[in-house]
């Protein structure tokens, strides 16, 4: 698998365990509330990165996909 497919996966999972210890906990210590919300933060935005790359790319391909409106179907 490639490398950015695990980074994503990767990210993703963090996000998925933080918001899980977050809402697991009553009370959450603040000396580690900061550095969970840096790591979520980071992991957020490699994701939103990842998928707005891939959403690009795959509107790119449809959009070459499709017939120019200036070419007629002979009919």
């Amino acid at each position: 698998m490639s490398q950015k497919s695990e980074s994503f996966k990767e990210n993703y999972q963090k996000l998925q365990k933080i918001a899980q210890k977050l809402s697991d906990t009553s009370e959450v210590d603040i000396d580690e509330l900061v550095p969970m919300v840096d790591e979520a933060t980071r992991a957020y935005q490699l994701c939103k990165s990842r998928i707005e790359a891939v959403e690009t790319a795959l509107n790119n391909r449809l959009e070459a996909e499709k017939p120019s409106s200036t070419e007629q179907v002979d009919g």
